[in-house]
């Protein structure tokens, strides 16, 4: 078993009154769904996602943010944040990707340190 940051763990324990005791559930949202149906999981997580990003929508309006806010940018933003902190294989696991090429596709687009070091490394050779 992993260990769940205290920040997390503190927005977990908000949930644990409406923890279900039949499917161990935390989060509310699949409630009344039949599990073992990926079909209507697959449905009821599309949902789900749709309202999330309709209230991030509303929380980036109230805080002045004027780009778009969803899950995807979210998700995303991690691996922009913590892609030179984190290992490819760990940051595959926390995306769940099949492949680890797709991760690297993900992270082709945000670590740019080493890329920036070397750059500065030339520039400053130049001078």
């Amino acid at each position: 078993m992993s260990l769940i940051p205290t920040k997390a763990q503190n927005i977990l324990d908000l949930y644990l009154p409406q923890k279900s005791t039949t499917r161990n559930l935390v989060f509310p949202e699949l409630r009344g769904t039949n599990l073992d149906d990926q079909i209507e999981v697959r449905k009821r997580e599309k949902t789900i996602t749709r309202n999330f990003n309709r209230r991030l929508v509303r929380i980036a309006k109230y805080l002045g943010i004027v780009k778009k806010l969803t899950m995807n940018i979210a998700r995303l933003s991690f691996g922009n944040v913590s892609g030179d902190k984190i290992s490819v294989q760990l940051l595959q696991q926390l995306y769940r990707h099949c492949s680890i090429t797709t991760t690297m596709m993900y992270l082709s687009n945000f670590i740019n340190t080493q890329t920036d070091e070397a750059l500065n490394n030339v520039v400053d050779f130049l001078n």
